[in-house]
């Protein structure tokens, strides 16, 4: 038998290994380089291989900058959302009145934050915030206890949802756990709903929700008895 018949074909995948384990053959054949001609995938044309690098570094940079755009907006977002707690925690702080704080935050966060709708329930209060509308007793707190993290994502008939004063145009909610520091125990909840199903997504950073959910923690602790607060 012929031993030609037994070689093997050469594949592209033999002349890639052979190029990359051998760097001196373009410089040995120069002009090769400039006479490869690739189609170009904008264009349709023929051009040369220093064209179409040309193309691939162009495509790199302008996603590069695409990239950029959005790192700088989504700074200039984080310097508005900071600037906004900001002022929400001013305004918390400059608040005389303890019995002023729950309907305060509330008003604020839908001023400040666009939010169409917000919910509040607090309990385990002084005996002098009893009789404050939001406060629940402990035992209708049970369901809001077992909150006891940060949801953020779609309304899927959550129990602290049916506080809002339009729970079924509640599209994506927001439920922050209240307590007066990291170690204490629960509080309260606060609930934040939009009426748009991409306002709160499970995928989004939730760091600006969290601060914002210790803040209210802390203001309201003011409402706490004594014994209770940090």
């Amino acid at each position: 038998m012929d031993s030609r018949a037994q070689l093997q074909p050469i594949t592209e995948d033999d002349i890639a290994h052979f190029l990359v384990n051998t760097p001196g053959f373009f410089e040995r054949y120069a002009g090769l380089l400039a006479s490869v001609q690739l189609g170009s995938p904008h264009s349709g044309r023929a051009i040369s291989l220093q064209e179409r690098q040309v193309e691939l570094l162009r495509h790199k940079i302008h996603d590069l900058e695409l990239r950029l755009a959005a790192m700088l907006r989504l700074g200039r977002d984080n310097v508005v959302i900071a600037d906004k707690l900001l002022g929400l925690l001013q305004v918390l702080l400059r608040s005389r009145s303890e019995r002023d704080l729950p309907g305060l935050l509330l008003s604020e966060l839908k001023r400040r934050f666009q939010l169409p709708q917000v919910a509040l329930r607090l309990w385990g209060l002084a005996p002098e915030f009893a009789d404050l509308a939001l406060v629940v007793a402990p035992r209708s707190s049970c369901g809001a206890a077992a909150l006891d993290r940060l949801y953020c994502g779609p309304q899927a008939g959550q129990g602290p949802v049916a506080w809002l004063e339009q729970p079924e145009s509640a599209q994506s909610v927001a439920l922050l756990p209240l307590r007066a520091c990291a170690e204490a125990p629960l509080f309260g909840l606060l609930v934040l709903a939009s009426d748009d199903p991409q306002r709160f997504l499970p995928s989004m950073e939730t760091d600006f929700l969290r601060h914002l959910g210790e803040l209210a923690g802390a203001a309201l602790s003011r409402l706490l008895p004594d014994n209770s607060a940090p």
